[in-house]
């Protein structure tokens, strides 16, 4: 029951942020900063974050809900780089360190996602894994990669 608690709090936070980034960002002088300023430790605390406090202090849980058989050392070593990531982010954010500094962060994220998104679809379609994570992180995935368009592309190019 926790994890799917857990899960619930990653999208709804999630979810939240790139509403309120948008809703706040598109109206300073510079939207696509802005929106990424915002977005950056929203979205990354909602996800990394939640997915490292899930799996550092439930993971034989978050390993059942997910239909893997266990949970080892080196899924242990995934959480803290989730762990690392969330918190390099409030850095970046609260220091201040400027939009390259967001981009970068936001960029290693999204690739994390990207190929964590083919790992879980992976496991539903070679493995006949068809529990939730598997089936929704390739399709959520996507749809973070859609809310991060805008801002990201227009800040690179």
């Amino acid at each position: 029951m926790i994890i799917k608690i857990i899960e619930a709090i990653r999208i709804a936070g999630a979810s939240f942020g790139i509403y309120w980034s948008y809703y706040i960002g598109m109206e300073s002088s510079t939207p696509a900063e802005s929106v990424l300023h915002i977005l950056t430790p929203w979205i990354i605390v909602s996800i990394a974050g939640t997915s490292a406090i899930e799996g550092l202090f439930f993971g034989k849980q978050a390993a059942a809900e997910k239909g893997f058989k266990n949970d080892g050392n080196y899924a242990y070593q995934s959480r803290i780089a989730l762990l690392s990531y969330a918190v390099l982010s409030l850095v970046v954010y609260f220091a201040n360190w400027g939009t390259h500094a967001e981009l970068t962060i936001m960029l290693t994220f999204l690739f994390f996602m990207f190929f964590s998104a083919i790992n879980h679809g992976y496991q539903a379609i070679v493995h006949h894994n068809y529990h939730w994570a598997n089936l929704n992180r390739p399709f959520l995935t996507a749809l973070l990669i859609a809310a991060m368009w805008y801002p990201v592309t227009n800040v690179l190019f």
